[in-house]
């Protein structure tokens, strides 16, 4: 015959075997969970990095750059470009030139290179400024204004600029019209490079 538990043992059987089964099911199903994630990132350092917000960096209205140009490179000196820069109208308001009328040197693309002003009639030098990388830089030329007016031979500390006019007198009729020009930088070192551009004098 067989013996049958009591009410109370048979009970407290009945709990630890379903405790035991709940703790084996607990343990499959994190293993199961684990396994994935463990196969993926195996020998694989992950990082999660924000992505980075470059952006592109867009000139102000001031802002200035090297003068293109179709001319021979440099030519002569320590081996070093010469390069000049448009100036802008912070440069400008900066230098505050004097003299009654002005006459400038401007590139194809518009780019003011080189601003003088002088008195007409007056035999005082005219003043102008030229930018060389991010200097701007003072020059004279002798004759004031009216010695502009067919170009001019511009000095200044360790440099000689040179503008020449290369084409004839527009028949426009405008007040102020611009004429095809060179201009030369010629460096204390030897070198020197020219420009292709308009000069342009007036109010």
């Amino acid at each position: 015959m067989r013996h049958q538990p009591s009410p109370p043992l048979a009970s407290a059987l009945s709990r630890s075997r379903t405790a035991f089964i709940a703790l084996l099911t607990c343990s499959a199903l994190s293993a199961c969970s684990q396994q994935p994630s463990q196969s993926t990132t195996a020998g694989v350092e992950v990082r999660t990095t924000a992505p980075v917000n470059v952006g592109e960096v867009s000139p102000g209205p001031d802002a200035a750059a090297p003068i293109a140009t179709a001319e021979a490179r440099t030519i002569g000196g320590d081996g070093s470009e010469i390069i000049l820069v448009g100036m802008t109208g912070a440069d400008l308001e900066r230098e505050k030139l004097s003299g009654e009328l002005a006459c400038s040197f401007a590139a194809p693309d518009g780019a003011m290179v080189l601003v003088a002003r002088g008195n007409v009639g007056s035999k005082e030098r005219s003043q102008g400024v030229v930018k060389i990388l991010d200097y701007v830089e003072r020059v004279s030329a002798s004759g004031g204004y009216d010695g502009m007016l067919r170009g001019a031979n511009f000095a200044g500390q360790g440099k000689t600029i040179l503008i020449a006019l290369t084409g004839a007198a527009p028949t426009t009729g405008e007040e102020s019209p611009p004429r095809a020009a060179t201009l030369t930088y010629q460096r204390a070192d030897g070198a020197s490079r020219t420009f292709s551009g308009t000069w342009t004098c007036g109010p």
